[in-house]
């Protein structure tokens, strides 16, 4: 062999060496795919925004997170479903969505049981989160990495104004596919409308429903003052949306990688409270200034929080653990015991 083969031949080699080094890297590099149950300028979506950015920067560039927004992944049900047996990587979704496939989740949603931005951070970064991100692991297979906070679901609806429980008679509402929801409706008198999220808009459209509840911050990206005239303050529930990660890809990936999905889950959960506190009032006088009527109930909301609290509590409490889980929560909240 001369010695300008020789050379030829190191430098063919040398090219195969490299070449197979990028197919490797390109073959570990991976763009994890992310279902977003709301429209852009949500909540949701301005924490996957954030989570995907630190995943990125967490990652040196190499991993990537790609939303899927208004729920083009299916319903919010469907995508625990598809996350539980890893053909999904994540999910951005209401709670109440989560509470069927893990019922201790449901504390947050009982009625009344939150009632501040300060007492969901308390709640969700504490050590009842901590436990229930361990029973969503358990109980459906996905793990708990971020919080979206929205706000206090707020009533809207294209009939009436509504203040008190006797308006609420004769209007249709919309609820979640969600047991409690369901039954704090019945509690004021209401039967109301289970409908997956995705369906909601064109059913208010089209007036098979007259009503709904979200926080403003959702009814503003949804555009619902479209199809919508009124809104009252029933903040019955905070609004707590939880970013999932397959708990069978989680596993599949190396520590390095879990190590940043969840820090990135933890920056995007900081980065969600402080948007909410900047946005939400800015969104209001929006809405208004788009038509929405909003209306405060007579006597704040005495009569709707007896009506709730009384009937629906004391029938949840073995789902979410038991009588003693609750009080737990009100005794971190400084508040009396049931």
């Amino acid at each position: 062999m001369t010695y300008k083969n020789k050379i030829a031949k190191v430098l063919s080699l040398s090219t195969a060496v490299l070449f197979s080094a990028g197919l490797t890297v390109m073959a570990e590099a991976k763009t994890f795919k992310v279902a977003v149950g709301d429209a852009g300028g949500s909540p949701q979506h301005e924490l996957g925004k954030k989570f995907a950015e630190a995943f990125k920067e967490k990652t040196g560039g190499k991993h990537k997170a790609k939303l899927f927004l208004n729920g083009q992944l299916g319903s919010e049900q469907d995508t625990v479903n598809d996350a539980a047996i890893g053909s999904l990587d994540f999910s951005i979704l209401a709670i109440n969505n989560i509470t069927p496939f893990s019922p201790t989740v449901g504390v947050f949603t009982l009625p009344y049981v939150i009632q501040s931005l300060d007492e969901a951070v308390e709640l969700t970064q504490g050590e009842v989160g901590q436990e229930l991100v361990e029973n969503t692991v358990r109980d459906a297979g996905v793990r708990i990495i971020g919080w979206t906070y929205s706000g206090f679901r707020v009533l809207s609806n294209s009939k009436k104004p509504i203040k008190s429980v006797e308006d609420l008679q004769g209007v249709v509402v919309r609820v979640p596919k969600n047991e409690i929801m369901i039954d704090t409706y019945k509690s004021w008198g209401v039967n109301p409308t289970p409908m997956a999220w995705s369906e909601t808009f064109t059913a208010l459209q089209q007036r098979v429903v007259d009503a709904q509840d979200n926080p403003y911050m959702t009814i503003h990206s949804m555009k619902f003052y479209e199809v919508q005239d009124y809104i009252t303050n029933l903040r019955y529930i905070f609004s707590i949306e939880p970013l999932i990660v397959s708990e069978a890809v989680f596993q599949d990936q190396k520590p390095a990688i879990q190590k940043a999905i969840l820090e990135a889950g933890k920056e995007a959960t900081q980065h969600s409270a402080q948007f909410l506190r900047d946005s939400e009032a800015a969104i209001k006088k929006d809405l208004a200034a788009k038509g929405m009527q909003i209306h405060d109930p007579v006597n704040g909301e005495k009569e709707f929080i007896d009506r709730a609290t009384q009937a629906v509590w004391p029938k949840f409490y073995d789902s979410i653990g038991g009588k003693d889980k609750l009080n737990r929560v009100l005794r971190l909240l400084g508040r009396s015991e049931v």
